[in-house]
């Protein structure tokens, strides 16, 4: 039996209630255990697109399927589950911890869905391990730095146990130790990952495969480095290397 992938997008489009049309026709397969980049410049669609996987947008036309079940906001239990499997760890922190402890905020999301006792202390410990955080489960969140504070933001997405972890630009006002701290915990995580960003040399070392996303169509969609390497292409769609970053170099 065929398994199926972990995402699978099929002539996804979607305009606002204003007419602004945001995208136009999308489609995209990850396979299980797959790590992704999202790319493109600012306006191209990313955050409309990465809304639909869960069900918070709707209504255009296409099809969104998470681990073979169909995103369809009418099928209520279907959208409850939907929502588990796909973990969204937004850009800031702040924006996902608000409970006392880091250990209640990691336990808020399972036990919404009914985990509790033994099951609910497994998947908080387990979460706060993988990210390297299980010495601080007690602390207030408020009182981490903030690289700790969005490795806990990962470990709350963690105890869902979800089919794709999504992560919006995971490396955004990180220092230098932080951020390599931040991709050693991503590489070891056995989960399938999408990760919109624009700091392309991140995408380089944790993403083997990207998706330029571009005036709401996927306009590229092959080897990070390769895609890297395309000067005319990275120039089209505005984006920028930083200087001195030579993806030539990783390629050999």
């Amino acid at each position: 039996m065929t398994t199926a992938a972990s995402l699978e997008i099929k002539g996804l489009a979607y305009a606002y209630p204003d007419g602004t049309q945001a995208l136009y026709g999308v489609d995209v397969t990850i396979g299980r255990g797959e790590r992704v980049a999202l790319l493109g410049p600012n306006g191209a669609g990313k955050t409309t697109l990465v809304l639909h996987l869960n069900g918070i947008l709707y209504g255009g036309l296409g099809s969104v399927h998470v681990g073979g079940l169909a995103v369809d906001p009418k099928d209520k239990q279907g959208l409850r589950e939907i929502r588990r499997r796909v973990g969204i760890v937004f850009q800031d922190p702040d924006d996902q911890l608000f409970m006392p402890t880091v250990r209640e905020d990691v336990a808020f999301g399972p036990a919404n869905l009914g985990v509790r006792g033994a099951e609910l202390d497994r998947r908080v410990a387990g979460a706060l391990s993988r990210v390297g955080m299980q010495d601080v489960a007690d602390r207030p969140p408020q009182h981490l730095s903030f690289g700790q504070r969005r490795r806990v933001a990962v470990a709350t997405v963690l105890a869902m146990e979800p089919e794709i972890l999504v992560l919006d630009e995971p490396s955004s006002n990180l220092d230098p130790a932080s951020r390599r701290e931040l991709a050693e915990i991503l590489l070891g995580l056995d989960v399938t990952v999408l990760m919109v960003t624009h700091d392309l040399p991140y995408a380089a070392e944790l993403c083997p495969r990207s998706l330029i996303l571009s005036g709401g169509v996927i306009v590229a969609d092959g080897p990070t480095l390769e895609l890297l390497s395309d000067e005319e292409l990275l120039a089209a769609h505005r984006l920028e290397l930083p200087f001195g970053f030579d993806p030539a170099i990783r390629h050999s």
